[in-house]
């Protein structure tokens, strides 16, 4: 079905023409629902701190999390106390919100919560219903703005600040909504948020920031002590494993590295049994480290993950800090 998917939104199939009568529906029912609220017809939590979304318009991996991560190191540099809401997709959990830290089980708050729980330093709290998490957040922490992991669309949350995701190789797709094409909202929504960051930096536009990752050295998932340069691998053969929105960018970026890949995808948020990870032979398993944290409990000597940083221009963050002076004071 991904395969499938793929095609029609990215690669021209014919099937998206039969399927333009539901996208159109679709797409209608998005525009409806967000002039509801901003018309006030239907009245939008407004929590007592600045709140910066970070979504997407397309179904996929655009670099929701390691831009999360950059903001809230970003934030805590600049004076502030950050605090970071999710809905902790892949969780578990049979109570909500969860409060999350860094050695917190990927299987009840999910594994992208885990990571930026990890990474970023701040208190968090995941939940389905976001105005809740970010109630709960307040209330276990002293954090004074809060980054809402994805919620784009989640437009019962207020937001303060918008920012925007884009894969910078597959973009919009074929710029259709659900189903005929990969977008939740009309593209022209795009137009309307405060922020544009292009992952992988390829084609952005003028006002839009370009977003690149850094980290060229694995992480062994049994002893986080070793590492091993991905310079050391060029040339050698390898099993690489994703449960990504979109696992051919993390494939791409080892075979830049010079390492010669054999791609194992797996759906977004994968649960991952030992089986999944139990190859024929003992060349080196490379993942990601969202993958990596549901992974550990079949760790075996032979395993890496690759851990990246994202980068942005120096202005994005200058600009970023003057919206937020001028919107909350």
């Amino acid at each position: 079905m991904r395969d499938w998917l793929e095609r029609v939104w990215y690669g021209g199939s014919g099937w998206c023409r039969v399927l333009l009568p539901l996208s159109a529906l679709y797409c209608t029912a998005a525009v409806a629902r967000r002039l509801a609220w901003r018309s006030g017809l239907r009245r939008a939590f407004r929590a007592p701190v600045p709140v910066i979304v970070v979504g997407n318009l397309t179904v996929g991996g655009t670099g929701k999390t390691p831009l999360v991560i950059w903001l809230a190191r970003f934030l805590r540099r600049s004076g502030f106390r950050p605090g970071v809401v999710s809905r902790g997709y892949g969780g578990r959990a049979k109570r909500w919100p969860q409060q999350v830290r860094a050695d917190a089980d990927p299987v009840m708050v999910g594994d992208e919560a885990l990571v930026i729980a990890r990474h970023s330093g701040c208190p968090m709290a995941v939940g389905p219903d976001r105005v809740a998490a970010v109630e709960a957040l307040l209330a276990h922490s002293d954090c004074d703005i809060v980054i809402s992991d994805d919620g784009l669309q989640h437009y019962r949350l207020g937001r303060t600040v918008e920012i925007a995701t884009v894969d910078g190789r597959r973009r919009l797709g074929n710029g259709h909504c659900l189903p005929a094409g990969p977008l939740r909202e009309p593209a022209s929504r795009l137009g309307r948020v405060d922020f544009v960051v292009v992952k992988g930096g390829q084609g952005a536009g003028a006002d839009e920031y370009p977003m690149h990752y850094e980290g060229d050295t694995l992480v062994n998932l049994r002893d986080e002590n070793r590492t091993w340069p991905l310079a050391e691998l060029r040339g050698r053969r390898v099993h690489a494993v994703a449960g990504l929105g979109d696992p051919e960018g993390f494939f791409d970026r080892l075979r830049e590295a010079g390492l010669e890949v054999e791609p194992h995808p797996f759906p977004d948020h994968h649960a991952y049994i030992g089986a999944d990870l139990a190859f024929d032979d003992d060349l080196p398993v490379v993942m990601t480290e969202k993958d990596a944290v549901k992974c550990t409990r079949y760790a075996r000597n032979h395993m890496w993950y690759l851990p990246v940083e994202a980068r942005l221009p120096d202005h994005f963050g200058i600009n970023l800090l003057n919206l937020l002076e001028k919107r909350h004071g």
